[in-house]
């Protein structure tokens, strides 16, 4: 059965095989299928050599009776042979409640694995080619206007055109645009769009997330160069840093839940993919849930919730977080 990656979705059928270009596309509808349905069943990541796992989780009687389980495999293109035909046959073999996700993002289309999967009539098969740019402009304004955030239309087509079909770093900009926004609803220029993505943001800006996240001194000489030499805006640094601890904060999530790959199931792009597992260690998860506390109160502060000077918002702010002992509750 050959779906379009707009009608997968309500889940209609037990198997599924996800295979294309556009990777991030592949993954994010893998993830949908994968948490839509019964908030009872057992949800499962497995790689290709774990596919014991998934007939385990499957046949699963429990205390009380049979569990259902939706297992997702993030990586079917590196298969082996003898991987494949185990995999062929779970897909052809999912009983009714169960489901099952196979991920093939950059498969070569003359291997046996995918000719078999897409012949096979059991499993639901959807091809996510690499959208053109006019395509992934009209996918990015939808998620914007989606997001609330009024965003001007050359803005819009700047990002586009920067992004060039990164779905996940288009969701990370946005995002960071809301932390920016707060909800006011005022226009975002194009000035401000380029600031945030980076393009005209300084590199110490950079720098001194990686401080904070790390915990290290070096943060508090990094704040006062960005506040007074170079005159970067104190929104612009919360936004970054909100997005950094907002990373890390899901980073650590998805590995207590023994995720994988937890930096791509946080959505964790760019430069911070090097970076986050290291920073993560500096941390507990009841500290980076205080953290994203103070990041949310001194953002308040600096769009006009208190008569303090905005500079030494965000030094205090930095002080707190890198510290010992002032992150408390």
């Amino acid at each position: 059965m050959r779906l379009i990656p707009g009608r997968l979705l309500p889940a209609e059928f037990n198997a599924y095989y996800l295979h294309g270009e556009d990777e991030d596309a592949i993954f994010e509808a893998a993830e949908a299928l994968l948490a839509e349905g019964t908030a009872d069943a057992v949800r499962i990541r497995v790689d290709i050599n774990e596919l014991a796992r998934v007939e385990s989780e499957s046949r699963n009687q429990g205390l009380f009776g049979p569990s259902i389980c939706f297992a997702l495999v993030r990586n079917a293109k590196s298969a082996n042979p003898k991987q494949s035909e185990h995999l062929l046959k779970l897909a052809a073999s999912v009983a009714t409640d169960n489901r099952l996700i196979i991920c093939a993002a950059g498969i070569d289309w003359k291997k046996a694995l995918h000719k078999k999967m897409k012949a096979e009539q059991a499993v639901a098969e959807c091809e996510f080619s690499r959208p053109d740019e006019a395509a992934f402009g009209r996918w990015l304004d939808s998620e914007i206007r989606k997001s609330g955030l009024n965003v001007a239309s050359d803005a819009v087509v700047w990002m586009s055109e920067r992004l060039s079909g990164m779905r996940l770093a288009a969701r990370q900009m946005i995002q960071r645009l809301n932390w920016y926004d707060n909800g006011a609803g005022d226009e975002l220029a194009l000035d401000v769009v380029a600031e945030l993505l980076g393009e005209r943001a300084p590199g110490a800006l950079e720098e001194w997330c990686h401080a904070v996240a790390m915990r290290s001194p070096d943060a508090l000489s990094l704040v006062r160069q960005l506040l007074k030499e170079q005159q970067v805006a104190e929104v612009q640094m919360i936004s970054w840093l909100g997005t950094r601890m907002q990373q890390l904060l899901m980073y650590r999530w998805y590995q207590s839940q023994r995720d994988r790959n937890a930096l791509q199931a946080a959505k964790v792009f760019g430069d911070a993919r090097r970076k986050v597992a290291d920073e993560s260690r500096a941390w507990k998860g009841s500290e980076l849930a205080l953290a994203m506390q103070r990041i949310i109160t001194a953002e308040k502060l600096v769009k006009g919730a208190t008569i303090e000077d905005r500079p030494v918002v965000i030094e205090r702010l930095t002080l707190d977080l890198v510290g010992p002992g002032r992150l408390l509750p």
